[in-house]
């Protein structure tokens, strides 16, 4: 029998990308997926742009990749979200990304009475919306959050994300966030049905062990860390969990 062909879920940030930089040999990875008529899709636990948004700022940077072939954390959200039973009301403390896959969800941004309080990353954390949330949370609403990353890569260095902003929310409510993004297996059992395949044929490949690689090994995928990104050969023995395959980019792998 011919060989399954492999689809591949692929971490953006120090995978692709760095920033606003092209990672080396990204591109001619992506052409060789394309190539081969292999299934692929991109994850962001980044909550904060579109679909649309970050197919135009990979095309800046040198990498065409269509928004159908992006999967956020904001858009497994939505559909968490829409899985369970409420009242169809939600608060959010968030951008774009995430209100608009709330509402194409069918949901309404309120804060009179939510099922659910959803944070994500934003721009600008404004203390009026997250003290707004914490009151909302003590009146009984649940707490979403779209990751668990306390921060992210930003211009001149780190930035904190969803993470760092619901610890705050945790210590003054005294209720912990359920979050979607990696290392939830949800996110990945969410992307795989989005894009039509099955773990057992699908690689993992990214840059994180404690976010990236424990996802993939949870959700029974076959994984490769590539060390591009945060994650060094150093670190690996500190892990109970290996990788199948280590790389130094995703411009060695071949598909």
């Amino acid at each position: 029998m011919a060989e399954q062909k492999k689809s591949y879920l692929i971490d953006m940030d120090g995978v692709l990308i760095h920033g606003s930089n092209l990672i080396p040999g990204a591109d001619a990875f992506i052409a060789r997926l394309r190539e081969r008529s292999l299934e692929f899709l991109l994850l962001t636990n980044n909550s904060q742009y579109t679909q649309e948004d970050l197919s135009k700022r990979l095309h800046s940077i040198g990498l065409d990749v269509e928004p159908r072939r992006i999967f956020t954390s904001a858009m497994a959200t939505a559909r968490f979200l829409s899985s369970q039973k409420s009242n169809g009301k939600v608060f959010v403390v968030g951008e774009n990304g995430l209100t608009s896959a709330l509402r194409d969800a069918g949901f309404t941004l309120t804060e009179v009475e939510p099922t659910w309080v959803v944070l994500g990353e934003t721009h600008e954390y404004n203390i009026r919306h997250i003290t707004t949330a914490i009151r909302l949370i003590m009146r009984g609403a649940r707490f979403i959050g779209t990751n668990p990353d306390p921060s992210g890569p930003g211009d001149g260095g780190i930035v904190p994300a969803c993470g760092a902003m619901a610890a705050l929310i945790e210590k003054a409510t005294g209720v912990s966030a359920f979050f979607i993004g990696k290392p939830n297996p949800l996110m990945m059992r969410t992307a795989l049905n989005y894009l039509g395949v099955h773990s057992e044929n699908t690689v993992m490949i990214g840059d994180r062990m404690e976010t990236d690689m424990v996802a993939g090994v949870e959700s029974g995928m076959e994984t490769i860390l590539v060390l591009s990104g945060v994650t060094r050969l150093d670190d690996m023995d500190r892990f109970p969990y290996q990788p199948q395959r280590i790389a130094v980019s995703v411009a060695e792998i071949d598909p």
